[in-house]
């Protein structure tokens, strides 16, 4: 799974397109969102093919600026503060979070600035929390 980074016109319809797109070609979206921003929107979603989603989006003029690896992690849904500790041990380790937002599996999915050390710290958050 990849994140893709979306530059939307911000006016009725765009949005629709784009869904109507992917889905005419069966990318799924598996989680992620839209925020608007003047007059464009910035939009991350999380999708398999990233690739053919950028080239499918591309011919109905809508712009995959960039295609992001991601962190996907569970959480505790039974311990309170979760995601404040997570981001936390990724401040401490000097990794910064892009994006954020969840999958439909109700996971935390995170774009980092330093994929390498973002990755490391997710990984001893599974051995901290789920061993």
């Amino acid at each position: 799974m990849q994140d893709i980074e979306i530059l939307l016109e911000n006016k009725p319809g765009i949005l629709a397109l784009m869904g109507e797109t992917l889905g005419k070609h069966k990318i799924s979206l598996e989680g992620g969102g839209v925020f608007q921003n003047g007059k464009i929107a910035i939009a991350h979603f999380l999708v398999e093919e990233a690739e053919k989603a950028k080239e499918e989006l591309a011919k109905v003029q809508i712009d995959v600026v960039k295609i992001n690896d991601v962190i996907i992690q569970k959480l505790r849904q039974d311990v309170a503060g979760q995601l404040g500790m997570f981001c936390r041990k990724m401040a401490d380790a000097n990794v910064n979070i892009l994006v954020q937002y969840s999958d439909h599996s109700n996971q935390l999915v995170v774009v980092v600035d330093d994929f390498k050390k973002g990755k490391k710290v997710s990984e001893e958050w599974i051995k901290e929390w789920w061993s």
